[in-house]
């Protein structure tokens, strides 16, 4: 996974968030919950990108190229 990539993609995702959180009116609960789910999904992404955890089933991550 080439290393521009990932950091355009967290750019994006970064700014897709910010975005959310900035113009969309929600609870504060929410926000926050919303907030850890895209952190948690970015460190999985990564670490399934890096190849530290492998993919032992039957989900398959996309092919970042």
């Amino acid at each position: 996974m080439p290393l521009i990539n990932v950091v355009l993609t967290l750019i994006v995702v970064g700014v897709i968030l910010y975005l959310i959180n900035r113009f969309i009116p929600m609870q504060g609960t929410i926000k926050t919950i919303l907030n850890w789910v895209v952190v948690i999904v970015v460190i999985i992404w990564l670490l399934y990108g890096f190849g530290i955890i492998s993919s032992g089933g039957s989900v398959h991550m996309p092919v970042v190229k």
